[in-house]
């Protein structure tokens, strides 16, 4: 039987919380530090997951991108890469808890370039100021809200590294079922209402994705969470 939508809500947001605690396990344990390569931090965090949380699957492919690979959109994929001790990283992960999905996504800073601190510093900026445009307007569709990302991230002297900003989330596996459907994400073809039933009659939950670029500087960054929820 579903659950009903207040249980939905909190089981959305039980598992992102347990996502945030894996990420600041990943920062207190310095599984992002220089010499790295970028897939061997991505099995140890999958191995830190299965230890804190005993979770085994992940409803996406697990990204660590550091350096020039962090300008290439999800579904890219490019080569292994070792992390520099001057470098830039984000690390994207879908787990699974208890059958719900979590996406999660942030970028960490190694060394002081300013450039570099400033993108990480402006992530959360542009997905607050983005939040806070999806609770204004009750109507809002996946093309406004793309469209006020993409103005967000501009004015801030960025540009988006990818041709969506965000997707729906839920119970496993959403992304098998609605994959290839542009009402599923925040894009500039969705002239869907974001305030909807899915198709099983359940209220639509989304995830915001901000990827920052800098095509001249070639680095970018990367930070996702629930923008409707919390």
């Amino acid at each position: 039987m579903a659950d009903d939508e207040p249980t939905r809500g909190a089981r959305l947001l039980d598992a992102q919380a347990k996502a945030e605690r894996l990420f600041a396990e990943i920062e207190e344990r310095g599984l992002v530090a220089p010499g790295q390569r970028e897939r061997a931090v991505s099995d140890r965090v999958r191995d830190l997951a299965n230890e804190m949380f005993g979770t085994t699957r992940h409803w996406h492919k697990r990204i660590v991108r550091s350096g020039p690979n962090t300008l290439k959109p999800y579904r890219e994929n490019p080569p292994d890469r070792a992390i520099d001790a001057d470098d830039i990283v984000f690390a994207d992960f879908g787990p699974i808890f208890e059958e719900y999905e979590a996406d999660f996504g942030r970028t960490f800073v190694l060394g002081d370039d300013p450039v570099k601190r400033r993108l990480k510093d402006d992530l959360p900026k542009i997905f607050a100021a983005g939040q806070r445009f999806f609770e204004s307007e009750t109507g809002i569709t996946g093309k406004r809200l793309y469209a006020e990302v993409e103005r967000l991230a501009t004015d801030a002297g960025w540009e988006l590294g990818g041709w969506h900003a965000g997707h729906l989330v839920g119970e496993f596996p959403h992304e098998w079922i609605d994959g290839a459907d542009v009402e599923s994400y925040i894009a500039p073809g969705n002239d869907t209402p974001m305030r909807r039933t899915d198709k099983a009659g359940r209220r639509c939950h989304w995830i915001l994705e901000i990827h920052l670029v800098d095509q001249e500087r070639g680095f970018g960054g990367f930070h996702e969470e629930l923008l409707d929820l919390g």
